[in-house]
């Protein structure tokens, strides 16, 4: 068993042990390790809010954060959402989908939403394994919590476009996991969902949004930098990261 040396983590209550090395899933090449915080049932909210904001991230009732022997690569980012300039094409990503109607529903399996899943696994991460989850391992991945997790559907034309999952904390949201019809021209459903997510934020009042990691060198996850400013966890402190080409 090995413990992180944040101040703030709950000692008294949980244990913390890196796992072995296993093929690092966004930079090819690379092995990884995570450190994963213990006992799963002892990890309610509150404590959960603690973990999130020293770098930790939830996968089903899985809570881990990279422990890698020689790269640094993953930096926890989350947005200021009060401070969040959009760009132009995000301006038209909330236009092109503002027909979405989002609604919150019981987090329990829907084969509606296990369909899309796999359609979008399929086209957005083939070969990755993931597209060939089974019902039982997607219930494992996505419906399991034992913190105050919420599943909305974005529905339009009583069709199911996309699907959320997210994490309600003490200072803000954490997006768990989205996913989306891969195959509707034209659709920017993944900057749309950050900001309707952002924006559920201001409404209930919480200062940030958690986006999970940041890779710079993964084109799968560099995308995160385009939403200004965002802030990361780099040495044990959030600060602010570059902002991107792109202009307002």
């Amino acid at each position: 068993m090995s413990q992180p040396d944040d101040a703030e983590l709950p000692y008294s209550l949980l244990q913390f042990y890196a796992t072995s090395a296993y093929p690092c899933s966004y930079l090819a090449d690379r092995e990884a390790r995570s450190q994963v915080a213990t006992p799963a049932h002892l990890i309610n909210g509150e404590i959960y809010s603690t973990l999130i904001r020293a770098g930790f991230r939830r996968s089903g009732m899985y809570t881990y954060r990279p422990h890698c022997d020689d790269c640094q690569s993953c930096v926890p980012v989350r947005l200021p959402v009060n401070e969040l300039k959009t760009t132009r094409s995000q301006r038209r990503a909330l236009k092109r989908h503002s027909n979405l109607v989002a609604r919150e529903l019981p987090l329990i399996f829907f084969a509606e939403h296990f369909e899309l899943y796999v359609r979008y696994q399929t086209s957005r991460h083939p070969g990755g394994g993931m597209d060939e989850d089974s019902r039982d391992q997607y219930a494992q991945f996505l419906l399991q919590s034992q913190v105050d997790t919420r599943l909305v559907a974005f529905s339009e034309d009583n069709k199911v476009r996309m699907v959320s999952l997210i994490d309600v904390l003490d200072d803000g949201l954490s997006s768990v996991y989205t996913f989306f019809d891969p195959d509707t021209p034209g659709a920017s459903y993944g900057a749309y969902n950050i900001l309707w997510q952002a924006a559920q934020c201001k409404a209930l009042g919480l200062p940030y949004l958690y986006l999970g990691y940041w890779i710079g060198e993964s084109r799968k996850m560099a995308y995160k930098t385009n939403f200004q400013p965002i802030e990361g966890l780099i040495d044990g402190r959030w600060a602010r990261l570059g902002t991107p080409p792109e202009s307002a």
